[in-house]
C-alpha cells in the first residue's frame, strides 16, 4: 500500500546496510556508457523482495539476470530487507551515509533527503537511450523528482486519488455503475439513492481521525483546485471558499441528506471494511484500495469500479498524488549513475517487461493484473500500455475507465503535510460529529494553528 509515509502503513526498507562500491567521484561529468567501453562496475540497489514473497523475489532474481546480461559489465547487489523504507531507520541512513547506490524513497521524501545533501544530481545521465520514456513520463511525475530544475530520481509507481464505487449497490439502487459521481452534487444524488437502500448502508464515507481526515481534506482541496499552503510554504491557504465548500459538502451529506451513517472519527481501514462487507456506495481512495478490499478484506474486484475525485461542477481540477522513486546517492560515480538509470529503467519503466509491466507474468503467477496504476506514461506509450494490461488482465478493467479518461491531474502533497493533516482532523470530525458546527469558525481555527506550525518549520 502506498500512500504519504507516515500515513498509512509505513513501509520502508531498512538502509542500514552500507552501499556497495559508492566512491566520492564527482557525479557532474558526462553520462558513461555502463553496457561497455568502460571498467566492471557494481551497482546496490535496495527495495528488492524478501525470501517470505519466493514469487516477487523470483522474478526480482529473473530481471536482475536478464539486466546483468544485457549489461555484463555491471554487477547487480541488491538488499532484499522489508518493509522498503522505514522512517527512523531511513533517517539515520540519510545521517550515517550509508544509502544504497540506488535508494528508494517515497516522493515526500525529497526534500529530506536534499536537505541531507544524499542525493545526486541525475540530470545529465536521464537520456533517452538511458531511459527510452523520459519524454513519455508524466509531467506531473517528473515534476515530483525534480527540484532547482534538476533531477534527483526515477519514479517508480505512482498513484492519484479517485472514487471507489461499490458497483453491486450502484446497481440495487437503479444507478448505472458505469457512470460514477463526476461531481459533489452527483455525489449526493447517488449517495441518496444508495442509503435508501436501508439495512446500514451508507451512500458515502469520509474519514476524521488519525491524521486521515486532514488528508482527505487536502485531496478535496486539491478538486477544488485550491491550494494548502501559500506558494512559498509560510502561510496556510485553505481559509477561503473553497476549503468552507469542502466542510460545507460534508456537513451536508451527514445532517440534511444522512446519507454517511450514524458513526464517524474513522481512520484508514474503517471505510475498507465497510466497503468490502457491501455497507458502504463510494469513498475516496487511491486504486490499490481496491487490492486491499480484495486480498485482505474477502471482497471480489467485480464488485468495484472507479470515477475520477469529484470537483465542483465536474471532475476535479487536481488529485492527491503519491507513489514512489529510486534516488542515487551523491557519492556514485559516474559509471554507477549511468548503470543505476538504466537499471531502475529495466526494472520499472519499460512496457511489457520488469516489476511492474510484465503483466503476462503477473497473471501466470497469480497476481492482481487491471488496476488503473501505475499512471506514470502519456501519449503512446500510456495507450500501449492499456492494451497490454487488458490483455491480461485478472480484473474488469473497464470498471475503472471513468476514472483513466478523467485524467486529473496529480497534486503533490504539501511540505509539513503531516502536521497539517492532524490539525484538519478536527475540523473534519465537527463537522461530521456535530450538526451546529460551524464550518467558517473551523477553518478560521485552523488556518491559524497551521500558520504557526509553518512559522516554526522556517
Amino acid at each position: 500500500m502506498r500512500r504519504s509515509a507516515a500515513l498509512l502503513i509505513a513501509a520502508t526498507l531498512s538502509l542500514t546496510a552500507a552501499a556497495c562500491s559508492s566512491s566520492s567521484s564527482s557525479n557532474s561529468t558526462a553520462a558513461a556508457d555502463s553496457s561497455g567501453g568502460g571498467g566492471k562496475v557494481t551497482v546496490s540497489i535496495d527495495c528488492a523482495p524478501p525470501s517470505s514473497r519466493p514469487t516477487q523475489r523470483q522474478q526480482w532474481a529473473d530481471d536482475i539476470a536478464g539486466f546483468e546480461k544485457l549489461h555484463p559489465n555491471v554487477t547487480v547487489k541488491s538488499i532484499d530487507t522489508f518493509p522498503c523504507e522505514t522512517p527512523e531507520l531511513f533517517t539515520a541512513a540519510l545521517k550515517g551515509g550509508t544509502e544504497a547506490n540506488v535508494f528508494y524513497t517515497y516522493f515526500t521524501d525529497k526534500q529530506q533527503v536534499l536537505d541531507a545533501g544524499r542525493a545526486a544530481d541525475i540530470t545529465p545521465y536521464v537520456t533517452a537511450g538511458n531511459l527510452p520514456v523520459k519524454d513519455d513520463i508524466l509531467p506531473s511525475v517528473w515534476n515530483s523528482v525534480r527540484s532547482g530544475g534538476k533531477t534527483y530520481a526515477l519514479p517508480r509507481t505512482n498513484y492519484t486519488m479517485g472514487m471507489i464505487i461499490n458497483r453491486r449497490l450502484f446497481q440495487q439502487a437503479g444507478l448505472n455503475p458505469d457512470q460514477p459521481p463526476q461531481s459533489w452534487a452527483d455525489v449526493e444524488t447517488d449517495a441518496k439513492k444508495i442509503a435508501a437502500l436501508g439495512n446500514g448502508i451508507a451512500g458515502y464515507g469520509d474519514y476524521s481521525a488519525g491524521n486521515n481526515g486532514g488528508w482527505h481534506f487536502t485531496a478535496e482541496m486539491d478538486a477544488q483546485g485550491a491550494a494548502m499552503v501559500s506558494p512559498d510554504g509560510t502561510k496556510a491557504a485553505f481559509d477561503n471558499a473553497q476549503g468552507l465548500a469542502v466542510l460545507q459538502n460534508l456537513h451536508r451529506l451527514r445532517f440534511d441528506d444522512g446519507v454517511m451513517g450514524t458513526t464517524q472519527l474513522y481512520k484508514w481501514g474503517d471505510l475498507q471494511k465497510q466497503m468490502a462487507a457491501g455497507k458502504l456506495g463510494m469513498y475516496i481512495a487511491a486504486p490499490d484500495d481496491i487490492t486491499y478490499l480484495v486480498q485482505s478484506l474477502g471482497a471480489h474486484y467485480e464488485d468495484f469500479g472507479m470515477g475520477p475525485i469529484p470537483g465542483p461542477n465536474g471532475p476535479g481540477a487536481g488529485s492527491l498524488a503519491g507513489g514512489d522513486d529510486y534516488m542515487f546517492n551523491r557519492k556514485d560515480t559516474p559509471a554507477q549513475i549511468t548503470a543505476g538509470v538504466q537499471l531502475v529503467s529495466y526494472l520499472w519503466l519499460t512496457e511489457g517487461q520488469g516489476q511492474s509491466f510484465d503483466y503476462a507474468r503477473s497473471k501466470a503467477s497469480g497476481q492482481a493484473v487491471g488496476l488503473p496504476e501505475p499512471q506514470l506514461f502519456q501519449g503512446a506509450t500510456a495507450a500501449e500500455d492499456t492494451r497490454l494490461k487488458t490483455a491480461d488482465a485478472t480484473m474488469p478493467v473497464q470498471a475503472f475507465a471513468p476514472f483513466v479518461s478523467a485524467n486529473v491531474p496529480g497534486v503533490t502533497e504539501p511540505a509539513n503535510a503531516q502536521a497539517i493533516y492532524k490539525i484538519l482532523d478536527t475540523a473534519m470530525a465537527s463537522v461530521l460529529t456535530d450538526a451546529k458546527a460551524d464550518p467558517q469558525k473551523l477553518l478560521d481555527t485552523a488556518s491559524s494553528q497551521v500558520d504557526e506550525i509553518l512559522a516554526n518549520a522556517q
